[in-house]
């Protein structure tokens, strides 16, 4: 559960990038900080999901 925690607050701290390089209007600081934004929040939401036993999730016994 803890590595579930880890990726959320990365992936919110890239958000935070995000609206940041929006508001300067550096694009290429937007593409990546958008970029990581997505894949933390996905890894974040997988794993959650793997935690809880979903199905097609390969998990560790």
């Amino acid at each position: 559960m803890g590595l579930v925690i880890i990726f959320a607050l990365v992936a919110l701290l890239c958000l935070a990038g995000t609206f940041r390089s929006l508001k300067q209007k550096a694009m290429l600081a937007v593409f990546f900080a958008g970029a990581s934004t997505l894949v933390f929040g996905w890894f974040a939401v997988m794993t959650f999901i793997g935690i809880l036993g979903g199905h097609g999730v390969p998990t560790a016994h």
